[in-house]
């Protein structure tokens, strides 16, 4: 069944060694990978991996060998030896650089319990005490698949956003985002990526409902999910110049950082864009040629804590901010909250489950982990937290 997940064991005095690696996947809105990372010295660390088909068997069969009887304090190493190992199986991006991110994870929670200390203190130290988390409304809609229906339902009517949008800033949050991409009831020609007249007042009367209803109490933002041209995402920019946005997200695809920086110019509104992008390198172009104004890399997705801090540190030497997307659960959440309480360009985390009731109870708590829309930094060792392995077993993916 589940390890023995007593994380006050006996101190071990040798040097500790990874003894086994596996996952489990939770069925929450979204299927989320729980990473376990068992060691000699009686500590599991705990990570995840962002929803991705093929995650379970490269950890299992390419990285656990690899990671067999290592060090688990030597994450840095540990992390370019699993590249390495995957080198020829897409460690760059993709699927090969997902199970390295959730792994990673774990390996940082697993040495933060080893000794004793806190993962934001192993990473440098905190320089803030909370860490303010943005409510993603979704499409007005809570469960994915209901915002990939492709026809008109009352969750992408004007009202359904602005009830959504309150219930978000009723429960403390500064930050909603909603998602824009989504049907009008016309038949139109998306692989195009032209939208007419009408299908930008569709999206500006959305924007406008929700402004309306929260505008003065909270800032809003959109997700366009890489749908637009140039040409209409700027037509779209420029019907939503009076409600003063947070930011319009992903109007492109990022790899033409060409098209994403002449947008950038074209507009008033600031852009966001990264959660398809992998590591440094995958936001270095996008950075130094300034094309947007966030960066929004997701931690288990990206290459995990230690890369996404190193992106949010290149994204502050051009005075950009950091907004990591997310959404997973707890665990993924608590990785993104370490990562921001040590960025000093952190606005917000993305929180995704707003419409899953037992995200909560997934953690081995008493006490809800977001409280008005922000999460305490935890001074507990590793991540902060830990599963209730019944919660996550009642909801397991088989």
């Amino acid at each position: 069944m589940w390890p023995d997940f007593d994380q006050t064991p006996e101190r071990n005095t040798g040097t500790p060694e990874i003894t086994d690696v596996s996952t489990v996947v939770v069925d929450g809105n979204f299927p989320w990978t729980i990473v376990t990372l068992e060691t000699d010295a009686g500590v599991t660390g705990i990570g995840e991996a962002y929803p991705s088909p093929g995650v379970h068997e490269v950890i299992t069969d390419y990285l656990q060998p690899v990671l067999s009887g290592e060090n688990p304090l030597d994450v840095e190493r540990l992390y370019h030896l699993m590249r390495e190992s995957l080198s020829g199986r897409g460690s760059q991006q993709g699927m090969g650089t997902i199970a390295i991110s959730g792994v990673e994870l774990a390996l940082w929670d697993a040495a933060g319990k080893i000794l004793e200390q806190p993962v934001y203190q192993l990473l440098g130290g905190k320089m803030r005490e909370e860490v303010r988390l943005y409510a993603d409304c979704h499409a007005g809609e809570g469960m994915v698949e209901a915002a990939l229906d492709e026809q008109p339902t009352e969750a992408y009517e004007a009202a359904a956003y602005a009830k959504a949008a309150r219930s978000a800033v009723d429960d403390g949050f500064e930050i909603v985002k909603f998602d824009l991409d989504v049907p009008s009831g016309r038949e139109i020609d998306t692989l195009a990526r032209h939208f007419d007249g009408p299908e930008i007042e569709h999206k500006r009367a959305l924007v406008e409902a929700v402004t309306d209803e929260v505008g003065d109490e909270a800032e809003v933002a959109v997700d366009l999910h890489w749908n637009f041209s140039v040409e209409a995402a700027e037509k779209l920019c420029q019907a939503l110049e009076p409600y003063d946005l947070a930011w319009i997200e992903d109007p492109l695809p990022p790899e033409n950082e060409d098209a994403m920086a002449q947008l950038n110019r074209n507009v008033s509104q600031a852009l966001l864009t990264g959660e398809n992008c992998y590591g440094r390198h995958g936001f270095q172009d996008l950075v130094e040629q300034q094309a947007v104004s966030f960066v929004a890399p997701d931690i288990p997705k990206t290459g995990g804590i230690a890369e996404t801090k190193k992106i949010g540190e290149l994204a502050d030497t051009y005075y950009m901010t950091l907004t990591p997307h997310n959404v997973g659960s707890p665990v993924a959440t608590m990785a993104g909250v370490h990562v921001g309480a040590t960025v000093p360009n952190f606005l917000a985390l993305e929180y995704h489950a707003r419409d899953v009731p037992w995200w909560d109870d997934l953690v081995d708590s008493d006490e809800p982990l977001i409280q008005d829309g922000r999460i305490t930094v935890p001074d507990t060792p590793g991540l902060g937290i830990e599963l209730d392995w019944d919660v996550v077993e009642e909801h397991r993916k088989t």
